[in-house]
């Protein structure tokens, strides 16, 4: 699928990025090239000195750059394939206290990546979403949803170009920057004496990134431009995470904060009626038909009527051993 093509990824040297590029990398031998658009030169020099990129070097280009400035991102999509789009601000609290910021990066560079990725003549574009996006009630959620909405309508500018995209929306990845395990274990590691929960009903979705990636590539091969695809993966008590972070310690509840759901949802009851299902993920379908876009899934299921997807009321849960075992898997 990758093999002679170009791929660019934006916000390539955060967690989702490096496990990305090193996994196309060992499964596509005959990849053409990988473009790392990123802003942080630091990132970008620790990243292009890590011994698993090395043997690589040949493959990777490393472009400094803001998905803020489109004229850098014109550039930078010169004779690009497929770009995935994984670049945005996402700390809850931060998009609070800086909206302008999270505004600019997050809707406006998605617009930016969706005109450059047309008039350069990308084949596919998959962006990244998050759970915080659907029904948001933060700043964070309500700009992904934006940015969702954006690049499921933006198959309609395509005119006469060939040009796909499409969304991977999914919940928290284990271990990644900004996540509550290594928060936790910070905690243990400085000798506290009880871990904060801000509520003891909270529940989460929960994978690993090795998940993420490959629900991302089977986006790219299965899409067919508009849809939303939507992993499924299992639910955890924040309760029960404590335990298996730290299964001597207290649990201090400390109260919800502002922005912040008791459970996360994926799928809502109004997006249930363009909703179908396969074994391992669900694919809402736009509102809107494209021209030349037909959704001919084969296998495909349709769900209830009054469907709806959030980390409460999964069937999949992990247990605490479940977690456990998760974790000592983790690189931390």
């Amino acid at each position: 699928m990758l093999n002679n093509k170009t791929i660019l990824i934006t916000g390539g040297t955060g967690s989702f990025g490096k496990k990305f590029t090193k996994t196309i990398l060992n499964k596509y031998p005959n990849i053409k090239k990988i473009i790392i658009y990123s802003r942080d030169e630091y990132k970008q020099f620790v990243m292009q000195n890590m011994p698993e990129f090395q043997p690589y070097n040949d493959k990777l280009r490393f472009f400094i750059g803001d998905v803020k400035d489109k004229e850098r991102m014109m550039r930078a999509f010169e004779g690009v394939d497929v770009v995935v789009h994984a670049a945005a601000l996402k700390q809850v609290p931060s998009c609070e206290y800086n909206p302008f910021e999270a505004i600019k990066t997050n809707i406006y560079g998605a617009q930016n990546v969706i005109d450059c990725a047309i008039d350069r003549g990308v084949k596919k574009v998959v962006a990244l979403s998050t759970d915080k996006a659907c029904a948001p009630i933060n700043l964070y959620g309500a700009t992904k949803l934006c940015s969702d909405k954006l690049f499921i309508s933006g198959n309609s500018y395509c005119g006469g170009k060939d040009t796909r995209l499409s969304v991977v929306r999914y919940g928290n990845v284990a271990g990644s920057r900004g996540s509550v395990i290594p928060f936790f274990q910070k905690l243990v590691t400085e000798g506290a004496k009880e871990l904060p929960i801000t509520d003891l009903r909270m529940t989460r979705f929960w994978l690993k990134l090795e998940q993420a990636v490959d629900m991302v590539l089977s986006a790219l091969e299965n899409m067919r431009g508009g849809e939303l695809f939507v992993k499924k993966i299992p639910s955890m008590r924040l309760t029960d995470l404590a335990k298996a972070v730290a299964p001597d310690l207290k649990i201090k509840e400390i109260g919800i904060r502002p922005g912040e759901k008791i459970h996360e949802q994926m799928i809502t009851k109004e997006d249930a009626p363009n909703t179908i299902e396969f074994n391992d993920f669900y694919v809402i379908l736009p509102q809107i038909s494209f021209a030349g876009i037909k959704y001919d899934y084969p296998n495909a299921r349709k769900v209830a009527p009054d469907f709806e997807y959030h980390s409460g009321n999964n069937d999949r849960w992990l247990t605490v051993e479940d977690m456990k075992k998760l974790i000592s898997e983790l690189d931390v």
